[in-house]
């Protein structure tokens, strides 16, 4: 399994969504969790074009915090993390990040992207060669 390098940026636009670009040469598929006020939630997959964005989230980033699975489709590989959540092979709208298997859900490693206080939020997939820092962030 191939792991892949991610960047983070943010920057001001005229309303506030959570963006993801795939700066990437493949196409990736890619699920997020986050916690709002009705608890755990992860969605997917949203299928993304190399060098495009997708809105994944319309509206204010629902929390400090969300969590990020990507595929590349075209190389093989995913970008993942320690943290746990409920996803599915087909599209889905998940609550609650227990008992996956027990629910039928794959339980899958999804890293952690920490958007501070901010809005509107923009998460970068990279290419490994590309070499970009973990934590990097701008506002």
């Amino acid at each position: 399994m191939a792991i892949f390098g991610w960047a983070l940026i943010s920057a001001p636009h005229a309303h506030a969504d959570l963006k993801l670009c795939n700066s990437t040469g493949s196409r990736v598929g890619v699920a997020i969790g986050y916690q709002d006020k009705e608890g755990w939630a992860t969605e997917g997959w949203w299928n993304i074009a190399s060098q495009t964005c997708e809105t994944l989230l319309k509206g204010d980033v629902p929390s400090r915090f969300i969590y990020v699975h990507a595929v590349d489709y075209d190389q093989g590989g995913e970008w993942v993390g320690k943290n746990f959540m409920c996803t599915n092979d087909k599209s889905f709208a998940i609550r609650g990040v227990q008992d996956c298997s027990d629910r039928g859900y794959k339980r899958t490693g999804f890293f952690e992207v920490d958007t501070g206080d901010a809005k509107d939020w923009t998460i970068r997939l990279t290419d490994p060669d590309e070499g970009a820092p973990a934590n990097n962030a701008t506002q």
